[in-house]
């Protein structure tokens, strides 16, 4: 195994690229030759790494036989269209915007499924959506208490889930509110600040939104079959950053609250919050490496029901971290 390796990250520039550089450098992640890549509006720019200034170039052009490790933070269509150079490159890759079908790039949460990895390289892997990440965390620490029938997720999404663009469009509504101006929605298709969108994105004819479906696809990809049913609702709700998820799961047999609660505080990466308190994204999750959980309780009228609350970095922890970990895995094991 090499001690070092030639890493390349396609979308740079993005909230979740820069994340992932920040956490390349925090973990001393085992870099030698580290490739920004963009796209040609956005080359040109400098990003810091490990006390230089790192020049960002085009992807378009770029020979990736000169890497051995392409993290893909860039939109779908990119993945897409440079996923197939990077396997002709015999280069390994791993893509968080779930561009590519389950079959050629599995969904892989370490802590959850680490053992979907197998073969040898050059490997494909998608980092889940970030409510998947996190769910798929939480659910897996109690997979020893609790035989899970049934999920429904209820998920209220920042605006960085639509990028940079959706952090500043809720920052210009906002201050166009605050300073008695006229409101046009731009990147969203109505008002945005102080309200709160029943969907996320276009919905398909039966109604479910591309993201729904995809963590609908993820959550079961993690979990395993056992799994009977997954339902999704993804809202749009007036907040920068961190995903916050009421999650309500079936079991097939009466939930023992004490094992569950005791499965959770022993979970790597995953912080319990004290009974009759509860996380927030803002002063708990964001820029922070754990999954928050709080309001751990049974149901009202069915002992077989328990419900739950999520909060988490949907950058950092639900997008680039995992990542990054999966990096580091096949490091470890398979590069």
């Amino acid at each position: 195994m090499s001690s070092t390796f030639a890493i390349a990250i396609v979308g740079a520039t993005g909230s979740v690229g820069e994340s992932l550089l920040q956490l390349l450098e925090e973990r001393d992640f085992p870099v030698t030759d580290l490739h920004l890549l963009a796209s040609n509006e956005s080359a040109g720019r400098s990003l810091a790494f490990k006390g230089r200034n790192l020049r960002v170039r085009a992807v378009e052009g770029f020979d990736f036989r000169t890497v051995q490790l392409v993290f893909f933070a860039a939109d779908p269509a990119v993945t897409r269209v440079h996923a197939e150079a990077v396997r002709k490159a015999g280069c390994s890759l791993i893509d968080v915007s779930g561009a590519l079908p389950a079959d050629m790039a599995p969904r892989v949460v370490p802590e959850v499924n680490g053992e979907a990895i197998s073969g040898q390289a050059p490997f494909a892997l998608t980092s889940p959506a970030s409510v998947a990440v996190a769910v798929g965390l939480v659910l897996g620490a109690l997979r020893d208490v609790l035989q899970v029938q049934k999920v429904v997720i209820n998920a209220g999404l920042a605006v960085s889930s639509r990028g940079r663009e959706g952090v500043a469009e809720l920052a210009r509504q906002t201050a166009e509110l605050l300073n008695g101006r006229a409101l046009e929605p731009r990147l969203f298709d109505r008002q945005m600040a102080f309200n709160v969108l029943a969907q996320v994105d276009e919905a398909d004819a039966d109604g479910h939104g591309s993201l729904e479906r995809r963590i609908h696809e993820d959550v079961r990809a993690l979990l395993g079959e056992g799994l009977q049913s997954v339902a999704v609702n993804c809202h749009q709700v007036p907040v920068f950053f961190g995903d916050s998820l009421s999650v309500t799961v079936q079991a097939s047999t009466p939930v023992e609250l004490d094992k569950v609660l005791a499965a959770l505080e022993a979970a790597v990466g995953i912080e319990l919050v004290e009974a009759g308190d509860y996380p927030t994204v803002i002063g708990d999750a964001v820029g922070q490496d754990e999954v928050y959980v709080g309001r751990v309780r049974r149901g009202i009228d069915d002992p077989c029901q328990l419900t739950l609350w999520i909060a988490s970095d949907n950058v950092r922890k639900g997008a680039a971290l995992n990542a990054v970990q999966l990096g580091e895995l096949l490091i470890k094991h398979y590069l």
